[in-house]
C-alpha cells in the first residue's frame, strides 16, 4: 500500500459544508488576483484532444492516457488531458496575445497511472494552467525568478485573506520565497533521493523554488522527469547550471513534509526543443503539427505553468488529505482507513 499519513489527533478545522464554501472563496480569490498580477485573461479549455496532434503532454513519457473513440467522427481516437502546457502556447498564437499578455484556464485531467495514491496524489488533477507571451530578452533566470516572486506574493496574500475570513486558520507562509537549484540539492545531500532533499531544504528555508527540473544532474540522475517539449530544462543559467524551469514547494506542517504547489518555467524555443527531443530520443515528434508550428516560428516565446487547485485549497484549509477538498475515486482500503481516523473524504 502507498504511504498514507493518518494522525490520530487530526480534526478538520472546518466542517464539510463550510469547507465547500471555503473552497469557492479560495478559488475565486486566488484566480482573480493571479490574473491581475500577471495580466492574464481567462479562456475556455478542452477536456480531451485528438490523438496524434502532439498537443497533449506526456509527463514522464510512460504514463497511459485515458482514451476513447468518437462514434460520429469515424471512431477517431481522443485522449483525456494530462495538462495543457502545449495547448496554451498554441492558443496564445491563435488568439493574438502580445508580449506581457497571457491566459489562464481551468485544467481538469485524469491520470490513471498515478503510482502512489496518498494524502497528496489523486487520479483526478485540477489546476489553473496559465501561459504568458514573453520577449527573447526575457528568456533568462532573472525574469523567471521575478514571475515566481509575483505568484508567491499572490499565494501569501491569499493565505492572509483566508485568515481574515477564518481566524482559526493561522498564516504560516514566510514573506519571501527562496531559490535553489536542483544541482545544489544533489551536492548537499548526494545520498538521499530528490523528495527527501525537498523535505530537507523546505525544513531549512521554508518556501523554495527548485530550479532545473528535468535536466541531468552531475551524478547522472534527474531531480524529476519533464517532457522535452514544453519547459526549457537544457539552457544554461548564469551560474552554469541548466534549466529555466522549476517547482514552487512549500513546507506543510500538517503532514510534516515538502508540498509542491506549482510546476512552471520558460518554454522551449526552437533550439531547446531540438536538443531536448534528441536527448530523449524523440526527434520523431518534430513531425507532429504542433512541433512543426514551433520550429517554423509560428508560436510565441512564452512562460507558463500549472498551480494545483485542490493542493492550494488543502494547504490553506490545513487538510490532512486532498480528498477532503476534491471529489475523486479512492481505493476501498483508503476510504475505510480515513473514515476510521475521522478524515471526511468528499
Amino acid at each position: 500500500m502507498p504511504d498514507l499519513v493518518l494522525n490520530g489527533d487530526y480534526r478538520p478545522i472546518l466542517g464539510l459544508r463550510e469547507t465547500e464554501r471555503a473552497i469557492k472563496f479560495i478559488k475565486d480569490y486566488f484566480q482573480e488576483h493571479l490574473a491581475a498580477a500577471l495580466n492574464l485573461q481567462r479562456v475556455s479549455a478542452p477536456l480531451f484532444l485528438k490523438k496524434g496532434s502532439g498537443i497533449n503532454d506526456d509527463l514522464n513519457g510512460v504514463e497511459a492516457k485515458a482514451a476513447f473513440r468518437i462514434k460520429d467522427d469515424g471512431y477517431a481516437e481522443a485522449e483525456c488531458l494530462f495538462s495543457l502546457a502545449k495547448w496554451k502556447r498554441m492558443v496564445l498564437a491563435d488568439y493574438g496575445f502580445q508580449p506581457g499578455e497571457g491566459l489562464y484556464t481551468d485544467m481538469n485531467a485524469i491520470r490513471p497511472d498515478e503510482e502512489c495514491l496518498d494524502n497528496l496524489h489523486s487520479v483526478y488533477v485540477d489546476q489553473w494552467d496559465w501561459e504568458r507571451v514573453i520577449t527573447a530578452g526575457q528568456r533568462n533566470l532573472g525574469f523567471l525568478q521575478e514571475i515566481v516572486r509575483t505568484i508567491y506574493g499572490v499565494l501569501h496574500d491569499t493565505e492572509a485573506a483566508v485568515h481574515a475570513r477564518y481566524p482559526q486558520i493561522v498564516p504560516i507562509l514566510a514573506k519571501q520565497i527562496s531559490f535553489v537549484h536542483a544541482e545544489e540539492l544533489q551536492e548537499r545531500w548526494p545520498d538521499i533521493g530528490p523528495r527527501e532533499r525537498e523535505n530537507r531544504i523546505t525544513e531549512e528555508l521554508g518556501p523554495v523554488f527548485v530550479i532545473g527540473i528535468g535536466g541531468t544532474l552531475a551524478d547522472g540522475t534527474l531531480h524529476d522527469g519533464r517532457a522535452p517539449d514544453y519547459d526549457d530544462w537544457i539552457t544554461p543559467t548564469r551560474n552554469g547550471c541548466q534549466g529555466l524551469n522549476g517547482d514552487i514547494i512549500l513546507r506543510y506542517p500538517v503532514l510534516g513534509r515538502a508540498f509542491e504547489i506549482s510546476s512552471m518555467g520558460i518554454r522551449v524555443n526552437q533550439d531547446a526543443l531540438t536538443q531536448q527531443l534528441e536527448i530523449r530520443g524523440l526527434s520523431q515528434r518534430r513531425e507532429f503539427p504542433w512541433h512543426k508550428r514551433l520550429l517554423a516560428g509560428e508560436l510565441p516565446l512564452s512562460i507558463g505553468g500549472g498551480i494545483g487547485q485542490s493542493r492550494l485549497c488543502m494547504f490553506f484549509l490545513r487538510k490532512l488529505h486532498v480528498g477532503e477538498v476534491q471529489a475523486s475515486v479512492w481505493p476501498a482500503w483508503m476510504i475505510e482507513r480515513c473514515k476510521a481516523a475521522g478524515v471526511p473524504l468528499l
